[in-house]
């Protein structure tokens, strides 16, 4: 039996994109394993979302050519879309695919004669989109409905690499809703590059989708997995919280509380509305009793964008320990070549970014603590995961906390009410 084996780095979207190419090599014959020598196939599914990224991908393909000499290397994900004859140069390589024909990238692998070949495409030229899931997790699935970005934000390549907005059908999400279901898992992540767009090709609405993906037999619970603040509505957190499997688990951008600085990124908002927004989160969700207990928010920050002074970035601090999330996200500002941003002359030091982003972090660690300790004796349900660690196993509530107990084999895949 042949041999392929994946090497995924970035975001969840790219994780469930893999998990689909798996799939189609195992129907093909192929037995995946990890990257050794005898493999056949190495597909890298790549980032590009920081310069940092480029550089770990480049170095990563490079690494697993030394391992397994012989493979052929199928690259795919932005940073090939965006860099095609860049990663054509690396030694080992055979194959770059691009964004329209990574759902053709299993055939054109199994088709490959000797040399390398690029298949990346005029960005807006792209019409398909890569329908996928993740699987081989038991508990948890991730299910891309959507690709693509209209947003073209100052700092961001990913309309570059990933092209306009896009979906798959209600219809479609249904089906592989149920394929999830099938194999016994319960919990699914909705993902996608901008994933309350959905409907923009299709005519559709997230909030549709939302509904239908409610009635799903076998799926007990949904998160979704990064929104943006403006399209996160009054009518869709007022759905959710009439009784749906839709947990208070928000992953939400800010990129920064600044208003100056959000106009010059290009952001649809402003940092009154966005808190705004956070505040209606949990009056919906919320009672007053549980006020910033109940409702997870991750928030996604960048430090030291162009022209980023002090007070601009004392202004975000301050927002956010108002709004007092559970996490943060931090990001460095990375300079990106075909962005507005890149061209500024106003580039933040290094060492100014490395300082803003400690405290952030510093922030975070807080923020964290505190909503994790305001959980403590609170009743939860915690769908339970395979992995031991220590004769312990883990699992996570509604609202994202991480849960340990001793090991019992019995309650992997089960959801499970607890004290915290």
């Amino acid at each position: 039996m042949n041999k392929v084996a994946f090497v995924t780095l970035g975001c969840k979207l790219n994780f469930s994109e893999s998990s689909t190419l798996a799939r189609q090599f195992a129907a093909e014959g192929y037995q995946e394993v990890e990257p050794g020598p005898d493999v056949d196939v190495i597909v890298v599914n790549t980032c590009s979302v920081t310069e940092h990224a480029d550089k770990k991908c480049r170095n990563l393909i490079r690494k697993l050519h030394k391992t397994a000499p012989g493979a052929t290397i199928a690259v795919t994900g932005c940073y090939a879309q965006l860099k095609p004859q860049e990663i054509l140069s690396i030694e080992g390589v055979s194959l770059v695919v691009g964004a329209d024909r990574k759902g053709d990238l299993v055939r054109l692998t199994l088709e490959r004669q000797n040399g390398a070949f690029g298949y990346s495409c005029e960005i807006d030229a792209v019409e398909r989109i890569f329908p996928a899931y993740s699987s081989g997790e038991r508990t948890r699935s991730f299910l891309k409905v959507q690709d693509g970005c209209d947003y073209h934000c100052a700092y961001c390549t990913v309309p570059l690499a990933r092209g306009k907005s896009r979906n798959i059908p209600i219809a479609e999400a249904l089906a592989q809703a149920r394929a999830i279901a099938a194999q016994g898992i319960v919990e699914i992540v909705l993902t996608g590059v901008n994933t309350g767009d959905f409907g923009k090709s299709t005519g559709e609405s997230f909030l549709a989708l939302l509904q239908a993906l409610n009635a799903v037999p076998g799926i007990e619970r949904y998160r979704i997995s990064s929104i943006e603040p403006n399209l996160l509505t009054e009518e869709i957190l007022r759905w959710i919280a009439s009784g749906t499997k839709f947990l208070p688990h928000f992953h939400i951008p800010i990129q920064s509380g600044c208003d100056r600085t959000l106009k010059g990124m290009h952001r649809r908002y402003t940092a009154a509305q966005f808190e705004a927004k956070i505040a209606l989160i949990r009056d919906i969700l919320e009672t007053p009793e549980e006020r910033g207990t109940r409702v997870f928010l991750g928030i996604d920050v960048i430090v030291g964008f162009p022209g980023e002074t002090d007070e601009d970035f004392e202004e975000t601090y301050r927002l956010l320990e108002r709004v007092q999330p559970a996490f943060l996200h931090i990001f460095p500002y990375s300079r990106r070549a075909g962005t507005p941003a890149a061209e500024r002359p106003d580039q933040v030091q290094e060492s100014v970014k490395t300082a803003r982003a400690a405290r952030l972090q510093a922030l975070s660690d807080r923020l964290h603590a505190a909503f994790t300790a305001a959980n403590v004796g609170r009743t939860a349900h915690v769908l339970f995961e395979s992995t031991m660690k220590g004769g312990k196993m883990f699992g996570y509530t509604e609202n994202y906390l991480r849960v340990e107990r001793p090991y019992d084999k019995e309650l992997i895949n089960k959801i499970v009410e607890v004290t915290i």
